[in-house]
């Protein structure tokens, strides 16, 4: 988690920060579960892990994404991030499905993405988005669940 820029103060960004927590911790759940092979405990970590992860990205990408994507520079950075949503989604499918193995290559892979918000596209926004932006974000983020 960024805690440099203090970008994490901003409501939206602080619980999508948060919501990458949750969602590393549930992966760990998941890679446990998947070393110790039993079907049942690996697919309600899957289950847990889809619960978090799947909200929270269409969140970041209706929110956040959508309203930075209108700045050029930002553009390529969000189309990868985009991407590896997509990558991440596929590799939990695959996990799902029976592939345990794809379990370290996928909390690799989702901690490289968190570290790329947390630390890249998170505290850029916190310079290139303003008061209105911000309220357009959360304009278009659903409300966290209940």
């Amino acid at each position: 988690m960024c805690t440099y820029c203090g970008c994490e103060s901003i409501e939206v960004i602080g619980r999508f920060m948060a919501e990458h927590t949750d969602i590393i911790n549930a992966a760990g759940v998941l890679r446990r579960a998947c070393r110790e092979g039993d079907p049942a405990q690996v697919a309600a970590a899957v289950q847990e892990v889809e619960t978090l992860l799947h909200p929270h990205t269409r969140n970041e990408e209706d929110g956040l994404f959508t309203v930075m994507r209108r700045q050029e520079e930002f553009v390529d950075h969000i189309d990868s991030l985009c991407g590896e949503h997509i990558t991440l989604d596929e590799q939990l499918e695959a996990i799902k499905q029976g592939d345990h193995a794809l379990v370290d290559t996928f909390i690799h892979d989702l901690r490289h993405h968190v570290e790329r918000e947390d630390n890249g596209l998170f505290p850029a926004s916190a310079i290139a988005l303003e008061g209105p932006d911000w309220a357009e974000v959360e304009s278009l983020t659903a409300p966290p669940p209940s």
